[in-house]
């Protein structure tokens, strides 16, 4: 198959470490295709901008029509573009790719160099309002670039980034990552505002002096991404994994700040996902940990009844699930089902329902999505003080980090295979997806939706703790042969070879360029 094909519109760097030449790296570790248009020449090295210099239109657009005739784009990412000149002839070669097909267009509004040459004022500003925040996918200014794109003389403060992303998006952009790399803290945060998610990225930073290109690499890792079909969130997710993991291999090349290096197989280090925090982060306890990782079979049933049939089968991890219901019946059946669970020691978790599940004790609360963001901060104190176990549901890249960053007892990832039980807006992630998930995070990872024996067997092959099943079990005929059939196809895969680690997984939610043939980046 052959890759994604992504252009880079930006200046050239002579000493190699910004601009085309990081770009070009960039989409190498994200395995697609970069092409290139020259829109600005400079004469520099490690330690200053000496000559900048813009191609002329007529060469850019030469240039661009060349690409257009054989190399048709999935995705632009633009750097620093020469001038107003510039910007008016990539606008209408963006215009015209669009009428043929989706094309993604992330934004780096540079203005200064890293090195601290400014490149850009007056018309060029007005020119990149004007026409290329409105055609954007993403921008992606660190705090100093948004300042200049509102007209603010001073960078921005920690708690004035929301309102100043939330205003850039509103000049036209889907999504805005106004990123932290010029904020000095133990901790790298970029705040994304977009369709999918608003928040904190945060990882630790990584104290380098060699560091230059790191928003070229964040532009074009996003780019590449959204090249492969992820949505603007799990874009900017990817962004800041290979910035970090390029800052990571940075070097030494000349006498100055030496050039970031992106690397593939970025995503699959230990470490490597981000937290996403819907506020600014500070410390928070983890939740309490499950008292058997192994979760095995997780049946998931709608009564106390089932809670007490699927542990006479055997089963010792279970999900009470009754999404509609008067509170006092609920009461009762919570209260029951802890019982039940309580005199064989199973762990039971209790769905949505978490102030019930404190009030009789339950070993633990599953939230989905909704559930989560529809619980305040005081609630999830209040379920961590009580010591109860947490799992959460997860689809996508940006879920599993908001997931993360609550260091749970769990996280559970789907569809794992197309389901019926409930209408998602979500592709099917298939055993390659759920194989990286149990990879990449520390928590114990349980499998979701379409689960039967064969495809129980693959996902403890894939790495999973534990298999959710609900239909498997509560519309089987026979509910305890069921039972018995997934407990052996789960316990006979610790003896098969583990699923191969894909270096990315595919996407999940679809972004604004579909992705090529359904498949994971090996």
């Amino acid at each position: 198959m052959r890759p994604p094909i992504v252009w880079s519109v930006a200046g050239s760097d002579s000493g190699g470490g910004a601009g085309l030449q990081a770009d070009l790296r960039a989409f190498d570790a994200l395995e697609v295709h970069g092409c290139t248009a020259v829109a600005a020449l400079t004469a520099q090295n490690s330690t200053a901008v000496q000559r900048i210099e813009a191609v002329s239109p007529a060469m850019l657009d030469a240039q661009l029509a060349a690409l257009a005739q054989d190399l048709a784009p999935r995705a632009i990412k633009t750097g620093m573009l020469g001038g107003a000149e510039q910007v008016h002839c990539l606008v209408g070669w963006v215009d015209r790719l669009r009428q043929q097909q989706p094309l993604a267009l992330v934004v780096d509004p540079v203005w200064r160099a890293s090195s601290g040459a400014a490149l850009g004022v007056g018309a060029w500003r007005e020119a990149v309002i004007g026409q290329l925040l409105p055609r954007a996918t993403v921008i992606t200014p660190n705090r100093a670039e948004a300042a200049w794109l509102l007209g603010r003389e001073a960078p921005l403060a920690d708690a004035e980034v929301p309102a100043a992303a939330a205003a850039l998006r509103r000049l036209g952009p889907a999504a805005v990552v106004v990123t932290g790399g010029d904020a000095s803290r133990e901790v790298s945060l970029d705040w994304l505002d977009s369709a999918q998610a608003r928040g904190w990225l945060s990882l630790p930073r990584v104290n380098t002096q060699h560091h230059h290109g790191t928003g070229c690499v964040f532009a074009a890792s996003m780019a590449a991404a959204l090249a492969h079909g992820f949505c603007e969130a799990d874009a900017s997710v990817l962004g800041k994994m290979a910035t970090t993991a390029a800052l990571q291999h940075g070097y030494a090349a000349g006498q100055g700040a030496g050039p970031v290096r992106p690397m593939r197989g970025f995503a699959r280090r230990a470490g490597a996902l981000p937290g996403l925090h819907a506020e600014w982060p500070g410390p928070a306890a983890a939740f309490a940990p499950l008292q058997d990782r192994r979760l095995g079979l997780y049946a998931v049933v709608d009564s106390a009844d089932w809670v007490e049939r699927v542990l006479r089968a055997g089963v010792r991890t279970v999900q009470l699930r009754i999404k509609e219901a008067p509170r006092e019946r609920l009461s009762r059946e919570v209260e029951r089902a802890v019982r039940a669970a309580r005199s064989v020691q199973a762990q039971l978790f209790i769905n949505d329902h978490w102030a019930l599940a404190i009030e009789h004790g339950a070993y633990g609360v599953h939230l989905g999505q909704e559930d989560l963001e529809a619980l305040s901060h005081s609630g999830l104190e209040m379920l961590r003080q009580a010591g109860l176990r947490l799992g959460l549901s997860t689809h996508s890249y940006w879920e599993v980090c908001r997931a993360q960053a609550l260091s749970p007892s769990y996280i559970a990832c789907g569809p794992i295979h197309a389901t019926t039980t409930k209408d998602m807006p979500w592709l099917p992630q298939g055993p390659d997806n759920l194989a990286y998930w149990c990879h990449v995070l520390a928590s114990p990872v349980v499998a979701i939706a379409g689960m039967d024996e064969a495809r129980s067997h693959e996902a403890v092959r894939c790495g999973a703790a534990g298999v959710a099943v609900l239909r498997g079990v509560t519309q089987a005929t026979d509910p305890e042969a069921a039972i018995a059939g997934l407990q052996q196809a789960i316990a006979s895969a610790a003896a098969q070879p583990p699923w191969p680690v894909p270096a990315l997984p595919r996407s999940t939610l679809p972004g604004p360029v579909a992705a090529g043939a359904p498949g994971p980046i090996h």
